[in-house]
């Protein structure tokens, strides 16, 4: 028995399925891939960051979204879920829907043993297609540890890391700071 070659599905009938859709999926190459869902420590964590980041954005003209935002990276055709998504100045989508972004400058992915390797790899690689991406961060749940890569001159990325719950980190494009102790208030870690 030989195993039945997947279907192409097109971008368009991706989108069709997914906004109706009570799971998330990311979408690439005319595949279609189902996302597991987060942990409790993920959320938290996921709400810690955007709980810090939205005080310090309320009176700049950015926006934060949690992770029901879908953004497109357009040099490659993905369409993703980042857990925490910021855009400055008018947000720019594909179409009238107003649902998948396409010039974000700042994401945010909390790492889950299930996707980190994707997360760091073929994801990130997507991600400094975006021309107007400034700063990615990877944020660890299983210890207090966040890498910050944020953008150079002539494509080069610099990695900061900040370790332990008196670390903070600061994200340039959006004059704002992340102290780990708010990223992993209440997440005990023995």
């Amino acid at each position: 028995m030989t195993a039945q070659p997947k279907r192409y599905i097109t971008e368009q009938e991706y989108l069709e399925v997914e906004r109706t859709s009570t799971n998330k999926h990311e979408y690439l190459d005319g595949q279609i891939y189902a996302m597991s869902g987060a942990s409790r420590i993920h959320n938290l964590i996921a709400g810690n960051t955007l709980a810090a980041l939205h005080g310090q954005l309320r009176h700049k003209p950015c926006q934060i979204f949690p992770s029901d935002m879908r953004i497109r990276v357009m040099r490659t055709g993905l369409n993703t879920y980042p857990d925490l998504v910021i855009i400055c100045g008018e947000p720019e989508y594909t179409d009238d829907a107003l649902d998948t972004l396409i010039n974000p400058l700042v994401l945010i992915e909390i790492l889950s043993p299930s996707t980190e390797r994707y997360d760091r790899g073929m994801k990130a690689q997507h991600y400094r297609t975006i021309e107007t991406l400034q700063d990615y961060i990877f944020i660890a749940q299983d210890y207090y540890h966040i890498e910050h890569y944020s953008r150079q001159e002539h494509g080069q990325w610099l990695l900061q890391e900040a370790i332990g719950l008196e670390s903070r980190i600061t994200i340039g494009s959006i004059a704002c700071s992340l102290a780990l102790a708010d990223v992993y208030e209440k997440v005990g870690m023995g």
